[in-house]
């Protein structure tokens, strides 16, 4: 066994992937990972000592997102890279105990002179000896180690919406003062499995903080979501095709390319920049081209133009794929041979070679022709909401279903369009995340105009599912956000869904069911524990959940 990575829904045999990841990542990218989370948390161990005594650092809060965001699935993959943010990770921490010495602040006494606070990388031949060391493995008792990887996995997905709303100037102490102690809890072999399971709704609670943190950011930005048709044709002109979650980015490549005879298109979870005021006023977002992420293999090849990256998720090339020399990657996202855009003094990406380049290729090649409808985050759901309101009094809409989430490649995930296919009419899907992509070209109507396929958006607007069910349980006068109509059935493949499960279960949500299969990292005594907490399982068939469903 030459590395341990189970935090994904791919996991080998639902166990924990040994010798290569099912995501593509080497034993040598996985190992480079666990230490740069255990670098992670050594500059969380100063850092948070200093942020006590009222020093905060900028470059610190940064690194501390952006590098846990380097390991979350299928986001990067490129070993020099990963070196690169352990290096700097150690760097910071040295910096940050010079800073500790001038301020005569000690650490807590249980990390004071551990590996931790010693460990320098000093190259590529020892790293697995030392992940193994630091890694998951570390913790022998089952429970304690699923404890601790559920904490560590939804920080990971707090660090990728934290990330976003921090590179729009959105941040919050109290998210890093958590973030900080919940990594070093990780780390502390004297804490119990029951200080353990707090921790981990107490994670739950700050996933809600850091997606409010996020919602605020993107439409203090861009706007707030409004209902919007989106283009999923092509025109005649060659794009430039943008994936990833980082609105940012798109906003910045959307300025450059203005009046350049280069079309934008979005790729999977950039889908919902389209519903933003901001961003859709810009004539030359002409649509989105494709699918989930993991057609990108297929997609990337018709598409002839350039593909920028600002996150996860990368599907590694085919050995004879042509599109390489087109690829661009930002932020956590990385991939060996693949070109990496910087930011300028001026705190943008400079687009610059990627338009030069767009500008030599041939236009996309049309894959698919047609509209598809979205823009249902809670602001555009709180506009309609005298006519949805009025829809489930008269019994018109009898249950919404939510089914965020993620899609993936297991052949199993097609539950989720017969599924879809399946529901009775008076029902509604609530959507949001990649997971939409396996039915949200389904002609599957609408309720007296309310279309039965309502997208809020990326991933982190499940926030926004959340926001509704509260509100309806305002507006209804109910005691229990449960006694609503709503039922979860939630699509999950890596650590952003971990973070909005949690966020789920801290709101009291109970009965969500989620799959294609339960969490390798979650033990028998973990899962157990959830199911009669909260009433958490898995998915059975169409037919069984349904009945479940509308009992």
């Amino acid at each position: 066994m030459s590395m341990f990575c189970f935090q994904c829904q791919e996991a080998a045999k639902n166990i924990g992937c040994t010798v290569k990841g099912i995501c593509g990542k080497t034993d040598e990218v996985s190992n480079l990972q666990d230490i740069l989370v255990f670098v992670v948390k050594a500059v969380a161990n100063y850092s948070s000592q200093l942020r006590k005594n009222g020093k905060r650092y900028k470059k610190v809060d940064e690194y501390l997102f952006r590098a846990l965001f380097i390991t979350i699935t299928n986001a990067n993959f490129d070993g020099k890279e990963i070196i690169e943010a352990i290096k700097e990770g150690t760097d910071l921490r040295n910096f940050l105990k010079n800073e500790l010495e001038k301020e005569n602040i000690f650490l807590d006494p249980k990390f004071e002179g551990s590996f931790m606070t010693t460990f320098e990388y000093t190259g590529i031949e020892n790293i697995e000896e030392i992940a193994k060391k630091v890694g998951v493995l570390r913790s022998e008792n089952e429970d304690v180690r699923s404890l601790r990887e559920i904490i560590l996995y939804g920080l990971k997905g707090m660090a990728a919406y934290g990330f976003h709303a921090f590179n729009l100037g959105m941040t919050s102490n109290d998210i890093y003062d958590f973030y900080e102690k919940a990594l070093l809890a990780t780390s502390d072999n004297g804490i119990t499995a029951e200080k353990l399971t707090e921790m981990v709704f107490e994670t739950g609670e700050n996933g809600v903080k850091v997606m409010e943190l996020l919602d605020k950011a993107n439409t203090s930005a861009y706007g707030t979501p409004e209902m919007t048709e989106v283009n999923i044709g092509v025109g005649k002109n060659p794009g430039i095709l943008i994936s990833g979650h980082d609105l940012k980015d798109i906003k910045e490549l959307l300025e450059q390319t203005e009046g350049t005879g280069i079309d934008v298109y979005t790729h999977s979870e950039m889908l919902p920049a389209h519903y933003y005021p901001e961003l859709k006023k810009y004539k030359h977002l002409v649509g989105n081209y494709g699918n989930a992420w993991y057609h990108q293999v297929k997609e990337f090849e018709t598409f002839n133009g350039p593909v920028v990256f600002t996150t996860n998720c990368i599907v590694p090339p085919k050995s004879d794929s042509t599109y390489n020399e087109r690829i661009f990657t930002l932020n956590a996202a990385g991939y060996p041979g693949w070109k990496k855009l910087k930011i300028g003094k001026n705190g943008k990406t400079d687009y610059s070679e990627v338009i030069k380049l767009a500008k030599s290729c041939n236009p996309p090649t049309e894959i698919e022709t047609g509209k598809i409808t979205g823009g249902f985050a809670h602001g555009q759901v709180f506009a309609l909401a005298d006519k949805i309101v009025e829809a489930v009094k008269t019994g018109a809409i009898k249950k919404f279903i939510v089914m965020s989430g993620c899609d993936a490649r297991m052949t199993s995930r097609a539950y989720y369009t017969e599924f879809a296919e399946k529901l009775p009419k008076d029902a509604v899907i609530l959507t949001s995340g990649c997971a939409k992509f396996r039915y949200n070209k389904l002609k599957l109507g609408d309720i007296n105009g309310i279309p039965r396929v309502l997208d809020a958006g990326q991933c982190n607007d499940s926030y926004s599912w959340a926001v509704v069910a509260l509100k309806l349980k305002e507006i209804f006068n109910l005691n229990d956000i449960n006694e609503l109509p709503i039922e979860f059935n939630i699509a999950w493949y890596e650590q952003k869904a971990v973070i909005v499960l949690l966020a789920l279960l801290y709101l009291g949500i109970k009965n969500i069911h989620i799959g294609p299969t339960l969490p390798a990292f979650v033990s028998p005594n973990v899962a157990k524990l959830l199911n009669e907490q909260f009433g958490l399982s898995g998915i059975t068939n169409v037919e069984n959940d349904l009945k479940i469903f509308f009992a």
